[in-house]
């Protein structure tokens, strides 16, 4: 009975009535229930959800609300590559059109003429020639700033001069001392430092260590020098390889570990390198 009269009170009508406070003469008047409120305001309620909806898919409103700034961002580099694209297109048409015209005019021979692939290619080579030039440059320069490290060193006349060339930079920790076990010389390098091979020769091993870093050996005639401890070789066998060419770089603080041998004969690499 409670729901049936509350049911009923929402839907019972009340008249609504506009009078003239000077003449208390009725001139307009509506009849409306609690049941017909509510469902006007919720059908303007729709409506403004529909309008602000058709606004935000359809005009520019929706470029002000939080997450669709990145996909306008997203399309105006996009926009803009494919505005250097047809650029670069119309660059080649502008050239191509541009020497066509002067053959039908008669001012250039028609066997001078290139395609437009042409041009795109003429125009790569160029860029690649002025980086072959700054990387020409870059590497004269790197080789005589490390040339400096490289020691020539008196011999008998009977005795062949080699050039050996020292194989890392850095600060030797522990020497030469095979009665303790040591066979070369450790050198406590900085991080990434590059490992060169100290004479012209041929790399013969190149093997991974327990301790993830790789040994590698190179033949010189009759030496044969060891790098030990490198974290990443750039080399591997059967190559060639040049006095001062890098065939390996150290391991982050990982000491490097060089040894020299000759016929068979361990050297102290001390005597004839300096560090």
């Amino acid at each position: 009975m409670r729901e049936e009269s509350w049911f009923r009170r929402i839907r019972h009508k009340r008249r609504l009535t506009l009078i003239d406070d000077d003449t208390l003469r009725e001139f307009w008047h509506i009849h409306v229930s609690g049941l017909g409120v509510f469902t006007v305001v919720f059908l303007m309620f729709l409506l403004t959800i529909g309008i602000l909806s058709l606004l935000i898919v359809y005009t520019p409103v929706r470029n002000f609300l939080p997450g669709y700034s990145a996909s306008l961002r997203q399309e105006i580099i996009e926009e803009s590559m494919r505005i250097d694209s047809l650029q670069h297109t119309m660059d080649l048409q502008t050239q191509y059109i541009s020497i066509v015209r002067d053959v039908v005019a008669g001012e250039v021979k028609s066997d001078t003429v290139v395609s437009l692939d042409s041009l795109q290619i003429i125009m790569q080579e160029q860029l690649l020639e002025a980086k072959n030039e700054a990387t020409e440059a870059f590497l004269a320069e790197y080789e005589s700033r490390e040339r400096d490290n490289l020691l020539l060193f008196d011999a008998p006349a009977s005795t062949p001069v080699f050039s050996l060339y020292t194989p890392a930079h850095g600060v030797i920790i522990n020497t030469y001392a095979p009665q303790e076990g040591r066979h070369g010389v450790t050198i406590q390098t900085p991080n990434k430092e590059n490992v060169c091979a100290t004479l012209d020769g041929t790399i013969v091993y190149v093997d991974a260590e327990e301790n993830e870093t790789f040994t590698v050996m190179a033949l010189h005639r009759t030496y044969l020098s060891v790098y030990r401890n490198v974290g990443r070789v750039l080399c591997k066998v059967g190559d060639a390889v040049q006095t001062g060419q890098t065939i390996a770089v150290v391991q982050d603080g990982t000491p490097f570990v060089f040894e020299l041998w000759k016929q068979g004969q361990e050297i102290n690499p001390e005597e004839i390198i300096a560090f």
